[in-house]
């Protein structure tokens, strides 16, 4: 998870903005080729307030970068050569991926334990769900922190160091995706992935519900093979899921009454 900063506090920037504002910077290039481990944001943000420019990272912790490929930009293009020093300092390349600040990889790590316990070789049943479990665990951790939106900001609430954000809603669809893929003829995997659901829908934020919904349907149309005993307990899984996602997605009528009230 990202370190909490002292710096300082600001708006959520625009995005697309950010970025068309990168195409107009001083490009500082990566020097070797490796994971992105670890970004000081508390020195970059330093760095970049003492030359009034903003960071724009390329890159986010867990993924790999090409070396010669453009790692950051400084907007406005100017101190180049001291911000450039000072985003080496700042930005760690290793061989591997780690946990530091690359929440997708600790998720990676335990689908990754799920998918070779699903395999036909080892058809470890018990495992899978286990791993289901703590994966819920997982985004509800996520849930109950700040949001991490990639963006860090000086004492004067001006941007000065930009990233991608890892959003929530793409770890949440990570978590299920590749296991529920595994899982077509395992059903207890498949119903212990609609528990989850149903009991994360109204803990985890807006955003995220939609991929829940999204999720338990994908397990109702792959379960279309499973024998007939199986399929009943599946769909009575499915309903109790769908309804606690829709739920939250709708207003109840009474709801709406108020409202026009």
């Amino acid at each position: 998870m990202w370190p909490a900063l002292v710096e300082g506090t600001g708006t959520v920037p625009d995005d697309d903005a950010i970025l068309r504002q990168a195409e107009t910077g001083a490009i500082v290039s990566c020097a070797k080729s490796g994971y992105l481990q670890h970004v000081d944001h508390g020195a970059l943000v330093r760095a970049a307030s003492a030359a009034d420019v903003l960071i724009v990272l390329r890159f986010r912790p867990g993924q790999f970068v090409l070396r010669g490929e453009q790692l950051a930009a400084i907007v406005p293009a100017d101190n180049v050569r001291t911000l450039e020093a000072a985003i080496d300092r700042g930005i760690h390349i290793g061989r591997h991926r780690t946990l530091t600040q690359d929440s997708e990889f600790g998720i990676a790590q335990v689908v990754e334990i799920a998918i070779r316990a699903l395999s036909p070789a080892v058809n470890d049943t018990f495992t899978g769900v286990a791993c289901v479990d703590w994966l819920a665990d997982a985004l509800l951790t996520l849930a109950e922190r700040p949001p991490l939106e990639g963006n860090w900001h000086d004492t004067s609430s001006r941007l000065r160091v930009w990233m991608l954000p890892v959003r929530l809603e793409r770890l949440a669809k990570f978590a299920f995706d590749q296991i529920r893929q595994a899982s077509a003829t395992t059903p207890a995997v498949l119903i212990r992935q609609l528990d989850a659901i149903r009991r994360l829908a109204p803990r985890l934020p807006d955003t995220c519900r939609q991929v829940l919904s999204d999720q338990a349907d994908a397990i109702l149309e792959i379960a279309s093979s499973l024998a007939a005993l199986d399929r009943r307990d599946l769909d009575a899984a499915w309903h109790r899921a769908h309804g606690a996602v829709e739920a939250l997605l709708r207003p109840s009528s009474g709801e709406q009454t108020n409202t026009s009230v």
